[in-house]
């Protein structure tokens, strides 16, 4: 993909936090969207795509990070979650650490090609696929520091049954991190240009891009 428009950008970014806020829902115990969830969970598979949009199976894939968009962005009528800004500042510093790391990047392709052949028997949320994507996760992402800290309720971040689709969605909101840098995004672009995001993000929603 060599497109590098505010489309683009916009979707990937609300890639980011559609994880993020997956990664939150699942670590509280709180509800969330399961379309959402797979979602974003198959966006980690699709390294082949032609466009940005497919990558989500569409906008409807990242519509909950479209509207996030703004709130975090912008504030809104809702102040930004904090907690979600703090994971997001911590995701972009390591994907620039993850760029510079051929050794990383191979074991992530190994590891995404492997979840691959396992969907040729399970769905993309079975519990196999997501140890598996939960596994290179742990032995990439993981291994570079600041580790992004998780919070939530401690007895569940405990069970597997919680800590591998958490892994499973931080491998999600890096692949959408990586996209996002493809796309021409940066930290200071990021700054500079929050309202024009935020507007595209609005437009991607009402339909009008």
């Amino acid at each position: 993909m060599t497109r590098k428009n505010d489309t683009d950008r916009a979707l990937a970014f609300a890639g980011i936090l559609q994880a993020l806020q997956l990664v939150q829902s699942t670590a509280y115990g709180k509800p969330y969207d399961l379309e959402a969830f797979q979602a974003t969970l198959s966006s980690i598979l699709l390294i082949d795509a032609a466009t940005v949009e497919e990558v989500y199976g569409g906008v409807v894939g990242v519509k909950s990070g479209l509207r996030l968009l703004k709130t975090q962005l912008m504030g809104d009528k809702q102040k930004p979650d904090s907690e979600l800004s703090r994971y997001l500042v911590v995701l972009l510093h390591l994907e620039r650490k993850l760029s510079k790391r051929a050794d990383l990047l191979d074991k992530l392709t190994e590891g995404i090609e492997r979840a691959q052949k396992q969907l040729e028997h399970f769905d993309i949320s079975h519990t196999n696929v997501l140890a598996s994507l939960a596994d290179t996760y742990a032995q990439t992402i993981s291994t570079l520091q600041p580790r992004i800290m998780v919070k939530g309720e401690p007895t569940r971040l405990t069970e597997t049954s919680v800590a591998n689709p958490i892994r499973a969605l931080l491998l999600a909101a890096m692949r959408s991190a990586v996209l996002w840098r493809q796309c021409g995004g940066t930290r200071l672009g990021l700054l500079l240009g929050r309202r024009k995001l935020a507007d595209t993000a609005a437009g991607l929603l009402q339909g009008n891009i």
